[in-house]
C-alpha cells in the first residue's frame, strides 16, 4: 500500500492516519538521512512490520513523501 506523508518536527511523536495520508511528527533532524531512518522505524512499528517492509518511494529531501509499506 502506498501513502502519502507530510512530516513535521516536534518532540510530540503523533501519528495521524486519514486513508492513505499520513500526517506524523519526528524529532530527528533532517541531516545525513537521520529524519528518514526515524520515519521508517515509527512508520514499521504502527503498521506492525519489519522496517525492511517500509520504503520511502520519492520525497528523500522532502517534507512530503509517497512511502510504500509491503
Amino acid at each position: 500500500m502506498r501513502y502519502s506523508v507530510s512530516v513535521r518536527f516536534s518532540s510530540d511523536g503523533r501519528l495521524m492516519l486519514s486513508g492513505d495520508e499520513i500526517a506524523i511528527s519526528i524529532k530527528s533532524q533532517p541531516e545525513r538521512g537521520k529524519a528518514n531512518r526515524e520515519l521508517v522505524k515509527k512508520l514499521a512499528a504502527h503498521f506492525g512490520v519489519s522496517e525492511d517492509r517500509v520504503r520511502i518511494v520519492s520525497g528523500l529531501t522532502s517534507r512530503k513523501k509517497i512511502v510504500e509499506v509491503l
